[in-house]
């Protein structure tokens, strides 16, 4: 496996990170510098660290987490775009910091979503060795690419964001819990109805 390929699959698995981070990016104000660094760090050395977990679990594990990954997936986003939601419909818009939206950006919260995005990664792991794929090489790629695809999903989705505050004022963060949920969704849909998962 060239390191074409393993770039391919690197993208491939950094989209659902990069789009949580667009999610992210909706609701901010502004972005500051430790906004870009968390959805690198928690995406990327999630999406890093899961290829090494699966290399070294093996096959075993496999066949179970590829049956079960996607409702994993599905409850982790529901769960923080629930979340959104909820603040959306209760907070006072007049309430809203001047500098900045108080999207939660705790370390809980950025855990939940990097493994919510990352479980694809780990079943990835458990297949490099049948691919003769160099660990180091895929581990370093797969982690600096989905960083770099975060950090550019969290621009774009603040620059959707400002379009979008013209229509919906100080309730963006509504917009960012719809899109992760959309993506809890959709990964869902992906794995049942085209992957063959177990539902």
């Amino acid at each position: 496996m060239g390191f074409g390929s393993i770039l391919f699959l690197a993208f491939g698995l950094a989209m659902d990170a990069a789009a949580v981070s667009a999610a992210r990016g909706v609701a901010l104000k502004r972005i500051e510098t430790r906004h870009v660094v968390l959805v690198a760090v928690f995406f990327g050395g999630a999406q890093a660290l899961m290829p090494l977990a699966g290399w070294m679990i093996g096959a075993g594990i496999g066949p179970m987490l590829e049956a079960w990954d996607h409702w994993i997936a599905l409850l982790l986003l529901s769960f923080i775009g629930g979340k959104m939601l909820k603040d959306g419909f209760t907070h006072d818009p007049e309430e809203a910091d001047a500098d900045a939206r108080k999207v939660d950006f705790s370390p809980r919260t950025m855990t939940i979503l990097a493994i919510a995005t990352s479980i694809d990664a780990l079943a990835a792991g458990v297949m490099l060795p049948m691919l003769e794929a160099p660990l180091v090489l895929s581990i370093v790629t797969i982690g600096v690419t989905t960083a770099l695809l975060s950090a550019l999903g969290l621009f774009a989705g603040h620059l959707a964001g400002r379009h979008l505050g013209e229509l919906l004022g100080k309730r963006l963060d509504i917009a960012g819990g719809l899109i992760l949920i959309g993506m809890g969704l959709k990964i869902f849909i992906e794995h049942v109805f085209l992957g063959g998962g177990v539902t």
